[in-house]
């Protein structure tokens, strides 16, 4: 083995002195952070695009018999998968685990509550929480904890596959989703990013975005579609389950506390009103082909 002289050693320890020094200055700092993390989300994006190729590829015979369109598809379909999980599991976690947004727990208003969590503290069981008073009578409450940090990345990281996902609806519309699928990512990615930037409204945030639960099933069921499988019904009592009564449960939420959501800003307060209704009546519409679907595939076995 050849030996590295003393120059080049130190050379490359001044090569990773001054890169560190350029993330922690410049990538991960405070006013930087957001735009960083959106763009992790994005090339995360397309590194998952290109490992779903390459294992469909090598895996499944019948990808390469597919149209160039449905392997596109295909391959976003890896990408929502993967996000859906992620932001699933996070999501699940504030709504029904944690005590951050409970009434029993905190003082100040559940609106007003920031929630940084994280992969790095999924399995912390102690936290600080901080109030800062508002010139208002409004109490926010946040977590000042050693990842807080790394808990928005993740969230920026959630917009950036919104906008990368909705760019490649755009880009090949509508060959991947109609109007229906731009409005609904349009619609996520504004109240996420909102909903972090301003810290308001981030429970209702989470209450919607668990209706991602159904995504991978969806997956699955398009990918056995496209092999020529048949459909289960337990894909419509999926869809019935975490579709539909979850919306049900959210408005219940917002009913019980609409004192204390309409003390957020007027843009806050429509996207709690608004997003929540629009992707319910859009998921019934959805809701209502399937079942179509479904009785179809009944009168045929029949």
């Amino acid at each position: 083995m050849m030996a590295i002289s003393q120059d080049t050693v130190m050379a490359i320890k001044s090569y990773q002195n001054h890169a560190g020094l350029f993330v922690k200055s410049y990538l991960l700092a405070d006013p930087f952070l957001p735009y960083t993390s959106v763009l992790v989300g994005i090339f995360f994006c397309k590194l998952v695009y290109d490992l779903t190729q390459y294992l469909s590829a090598y895996y499944f015979k019948n990808y390469a018999s597919l149209t160039k369109i449905q392997q596109i598809e295909w391959n976003n379909r890896g990408i929502s998968s993967v996000h859906a999980v992620f932001i699933t599991v996070m999501s699940l976690h504030f709504v029904f685990l944690s005590d951050l947004f409970s009434d029993q727990r905190l003082a100040g208003f559940i609106t007003f509550r920031s929630s940084p969590l994280s992969t790095f503290t999924l399995g912390s069981t102690t936290s600080e929480f901080q109030q800062n008073i508002q010139p208002t009578p409004l109490v926010r409450i946040s977590v000042h904890d050693n990842h807080q940090k790394n808990c928005m990345c993740m969230f920026y990281v959630s917009v950036g596959y919104f906008i990368a996902d909705l760019t490649m609806i755009l880009w090949l519309y509508p060959s991947l989703g109609g109007l229906e699928y731009v409005l609904h990512h349009s619609l996520s990615g504004i109240a996420v990013a909102y909903s972090m930037f301003s810290g308001e409204g981030q429970l209702y945030t989470f209450m919607i975005l668990i209706s991602e639960i159904t995504t991978p099933e969806i997956n699955i069921r398009w990918y056995l579609d496209t092999g020529g499988m048949k459909r289960s019904i337990v894909y419509l009592i999926n869809g019935v389950v975490a579709r539909i009564v979850l919306f049900g449960y959210v408005f219940d939420h917002i009913y019980l506390h609409y004192s204390q959501v309409v003390q957020m800003h007027i843009f806050g307060y429509l996207l709690v009103m608004v997003v929540p209704s629009v992707l319910a009546i859009m998921n019934l519409m959805w809701f209502g082909k399937i079942l179509k679907g479904l009785k179809k595939q009944l009168a045929k076995r029949q």
